[in-house]
C-alpha cells in the first residue's frame, strides 16, 4: 500500500522527469526513450501540485482535463479513481501523456512553473496512469447497454476519427470508419516515429474499438473506392475526419531531384518497416538515410521526428534547416533538447534556395536569413541576408513543411461542401456541422496541421452533436 502524501510539495520536492535512455542507447532502436516512472516516484511528484484556485493546466488543456484532481488521487495512491477521472475527458489518455507538448500546454502553463519551482510533469504522470489501467485491466471495454438502428459514416482513421468512434459506440451507435491506409490510426500509425509513440500502444486502442463493434472500411479512399454520395446515402450521418495529408512545397531550382522526398513518405515508409512491412523505397534507399548526408528543411514536430528517424537510421551526419531562430521555433522544446542529444545540428535562420546534382541531390544551395522587426501580428518575418549566400553537401533532403488540406469538393464530386479561404472544410465551430445535412467534420481537415489532443477534442465534440441529434430523432418520433 502506497502512503497517503500530502499536496504542495513542490518547495522541497523538485521536478523530476522519468529516466531517460542514454543517447547512444537509444539512437540504436525505435522504442520509446523515457522509462516508466517507479510507483512512489509518480506518486511524490504528483504531490507538487500546487492545487492552486484558478488550474491553469487545466484551461490550457484542449481537453480541459481534471488535473489537479487527478493528481491529488495519485499522491494519495488512489489510482483507479484517478485513471477513472483522467479518462472521462480524454478518450486516449496514454497516446496524449506520451506525445502532446506539455511544455506548450499544461506544463507549460502550470503556476508553479511561472514561479520558478519546475513544472509538475503531468504528461508522464497521466502515462504512468494510463499504463498502469491497461496492466491491472482497469481500461474498460466498449460495452453498450442498448444498441441502436442509427448509423455514423466516419471517413478518417486518425485521432479524431477514433475518438468519436468511441463515444458514439459506447452510446449504442452503429459506425462504420473508411480509411484510405490498411491500418486504422492516421498519423498516429504512421506518422509518429515509435520512439515517441510505440506502436503496440496504438493497436490496443484499434482492438479495443474493434472489439466493441466498430466497423473499419480499410484501403478505402472515398472518392475513389466509394462515392461521398453513396455514403451520406447508406448512412444518417456522417463525419469527415480525413486530416490533410498535402505537403506544403517549396519552389526553387532543382526540386524536382531524385532524393528530395516530403517528410510524410519518409515517416511512413520507417513506420511501416516497423510493422515488418515489405516497404520497396525504404529498401531501395530512397527512403532510407543509413550512411546519407541529410539535411532537413522546416521546424515543427514533423521535422524533428525526420531528424531523429534518420539519426536511427544510421545516417551519416543530420542538419536541420529552419528559417527562423530556436526562441521562434514552433517544434517541441523537448524534442529539439532530444534531437540535439542524438546528434543533430541545427542550423537557425537559415533558408534553402536551390539544389545541385545531375540525376540526384548532392547540394544544398542556402541562405542565411535574420528577423525583421515585428509585423502588426507580433511575428518576425525572416528575410535574407545580403552575401549570406552557402551551399553543402547533401543525399538525402527531407521537407517538413507542413500539411495543406486536399480539395475534398473537387475529390468526392460534392460542390456544394464549403470549404474556408484555406480549403479547409467551414464548420458551426461549436456543433461541428458542415453547410450539408447530416454532415459533420473535425480535426485537421477543419483547423488546418494541428495537434492531436485538439483532434480528439473534435471528434469527441462531434459525436455529442450527433447523438444529440439522434435523441432529438426519437423525440421526433415519439411525439
Amino acid at each position: 500500500m502506497m502512503p497517503k502524501l500530502e499536496m504542495l510539495n513542490f518547495v522541497e520536492v523538485p521536478s523530476e522527469m522519468p529516466d531517460k535512455r542514454l543517447w547512444g542507447e537509444r539512437v540504436g532502436d525505435f522504442d520509446e526513450i523515457y522509462r516508466d516512472y517507479p510507483p512512489e516516484t509518480a506518486a511524490v511528484q504528483a504531490s507538487r501540485c500546487s492545487q492552486c484556485g484558478v488550474p491553469y493546466c487545466q484551461t490550457h488543456c484542449p481537453l480541459h482535463n481534471n488535473i489537479p484532481d487527478w493528481l491529488k488521487l495519485s499522491a494519495e495512491g488512489r489510482l483507479k479513481e484517478a485513471y477513472y477521472l483522467s479518462q472521462e475527458t480524454n478518450t486516449f489518455p496514454e497516446i496524449c501523456g506520451r506525445i502532446c507538448p506539455q511544455d506548450r500546454l499544461c506544463e507549460g502553463n502550470c503556476v508553479i512553473e511561472q514561479a520558478g519551482h519546475g513544472t509538475v510533469t503531468i504528461g508522464s504522470i497521466e502515462k504512468y496512469l494510463t499504463d498502469l489501467a491497461w496492466e491491472k485491466g482497469w481500461v474498460e471495454a466498449i460495452a453498450p447497454s442498448l444498441e441502436h438502428e442509427y448509423s455514423v459514416a466516419i471517413i478518417g482513421a486518425g485521432p479524431a476519427g477514433l475518438a468519436a468512434a468511441d463515444v458514439l459506440r459506447r452510446n449504442g451507435i452503429k459506425v462504420v470508419v473508411y480509411d484510405q491506409h490498411d491500418r486504422p490510426g492516421g498519423l498516429l500509425t504512421y506518422g509518429i516515429p515509435g520512439f515517441k509513440l510505440e506502436k503496440p500502444v496504438v493497436m490496443k486502442r484499434i482492438d479495443q474499438l474493434v472489439a466493441g463493434g466498430v466497423e473499419f472500411q480499410l484501403n478505402c479512399r472515398v472518392g475513389r473506392d466509394i462515392s461521398f454520395h453513396e455514403i451520406r446515402e447508406k448512412f444518417d450521418s456522417v463525419l469527415v475526419a480525413t486530416g490533410v495529408y498535402k505537403s506544403r512545397d517549396i519552389k526553387c531550382p532543382g526540386i524536382g531531384l531524385d532524393g528530395i522526398v516530403q517528410a510524410i513518405d519518409y515517416l511512413t515508409a520507417s513506420n511501416r518497416k516497423s510493422f515488418g512491412d515489405k516497404v520497396a523505397e525504404f529498401d531501395s534507399g530512397t527512403l532510407n538515410a543509413n550512411g546519407k548526408r541529410v539535411v532537413v528543411i522546416g521546424g515543427g514536430d514533423t521535422a524533428m521526428d525526420c531528424v531523429r528517424t534518420a539519426v536511427r537510421q544510421g545516417a551519416k551526419s543530420v542538419r536541420c534547416y529552419y528559417r527562423r531562430d530556436r526562441e521562434n521555433m514552433p517544434g517541441s522544446r523537448r524534442e529539439v533538447h532530444n534531437a540535439e542529444e542524438e546528434g543533430v545540428e541545427f542550423i537557425w535562420l537559415t533558408a534553402p534556395k536551390g539544389f545541385a546534382g545531375t540525376d540526384a541531390v548532392s547540394r544544398v544551395l542556402a541562405n542565411k536569413m535574420r528577423l525583421s522587426d515585428r509585423d502588426a501580428t507580433g511575428r518576425r518575418t525572416p528575410v535574407p541576408v545580403e552575401g549570406g549566400d552557402f551551399d553543402e553537401e547533401a543525399d538525402l533532403v527531407i521537407k517538413a513543411l507542413g500539411f495543406e488540406p486536399e480539395n475534398l469538393p473537387r475529390e468526392w464530386e460534392e460542390p456544394d461542401l464549403q470549404v474556408t479561404g484555406w480549403g479547409t472544410l467551414k464548420t458551426n465551430f461549436r456543433t461541428h456541422e458542415t453547410n450539408l445535412a447530416g454532415v459533420y467534420a473535425g480535426g485537421d481537415i477543419v483547423r488546418g496541421a494541428s495537434l492531436v489532443v485538439w483532434a480528439i477534442r473534435d471528434g469527441r465534440e462531434a459525436a455529442e452533436t450527433i447523438l444529440k441529434q439522434f435523441r432529438n430523432t426519437l423525440l421526433d418520433r415519439a411525439a
